[in-house]
C-alpha cells in the first residue's frame, strides 16, 4: 500500500471518529450527556449530622435539583423511589403531584437539642415553588421525628438522579431523561 493510501485513509478515519464522537456522547438532541446515575436507592450512613435550616430547587439544562441545607454538616440520607412517601411519626399519606415518588430521608432535625424549630415553611405541601420545572412537580414536608427529616418529592416520572454531599448540604439531582 502506498503512502499516499495509508494517509488518506488514516484522514479519514480520524474524519470519522471526530464526526460520530459527539453523538454518542450525549443521549439526545439536547446536548445532555448520557446519565449513568439509575433509579434505585442512594443511602448514605450518617458520620456527621447538623440542624436542617432550608430546602431550595434550582433548574439546569438536563436534571432538575434539591438542596437540602444544614447548620454545621450532614452526610447522612436515605433516598429512593417509592410507591408512597409518609408522614414521620404518623404514618400518614403525603399526597404529592407527578407519575412517581422521591422519599428523601436526612439524618438530621428540622429542630434544635431544645427543640425549637431550624427550619420553617409556611405551606407543607409546597416547600418550594417548582413551577414550569422539567421534572419536578412537587416538594412535600413529611416531618422530622427522632432526628430525621423527610420530604416528599413528586418528579414527572421514575428518571435517574444521584445524591451527594457538600458541606452543609445533600444534593439530590433527578435527571429530564434516561
Amino acid at each position: 500500500m502506498s503512502m499516499l493510501r495509508k494517509v488518506a485513509l488514516f484522514l479519514a478515519a480520524v474524519a470519522a471518529i471526530v464526526l460520530v464522537a459527539p453523538l454518542s456522547a450525549s443521549a439526545s438532541t439536547s446536548g445532555c450527556p448520557t446519565v449513568y446515575w439509575g433509579s434505585l436507592p442512594k443511602v448514605a450512613s450518617p458520620t456527621d449530622t447538623g440542624h436542617l435550616t432550608n430546602i431550595r430547587a434550582g433548574r439546569h439544562e438536563c436534571y432538575d435539583r434539591l438542596v437540602l441545607d444544614f447548620i454545621g454538616t450532614n452526610d447522612g440520607y436515605n433516598v429512593q423511589y417509592v410507591s408512597e412517601v409518609v408522614q414521620d411519626g404518623s404514618g400518614f399519606p403525603v399526597p404529592l403531584r407527578g407519575g412517581a415518588k422521591l422519599r428523601v430521608i436526612v439524618n438530621s432535625p428540622a429542630y434544635d437539642d431544645y427543640g425549637n424549630p431550624t427550619y420553617r415553611f409556611s405551606n407543607p405541601s409546597e416547600l418550594v415553588n417548582v413551577t414550569g420545572f422539567s421534572t419536578f412537580r412537587q416538594v412535600a414536608w413529611a416531618g422530622s421525628f427522632e432526628g430525621q427529616s423527610t420530604v416528599g418529592l413528586g418528579v414527572r416520572a421514575r428518571l435517574p438522579f444521584r445524591v451527594f454531599t457538600l458541606p452543609g448540604r445533600v444534593v439530590v439531582d433527578v435527571a429530564h431523561t434516561w
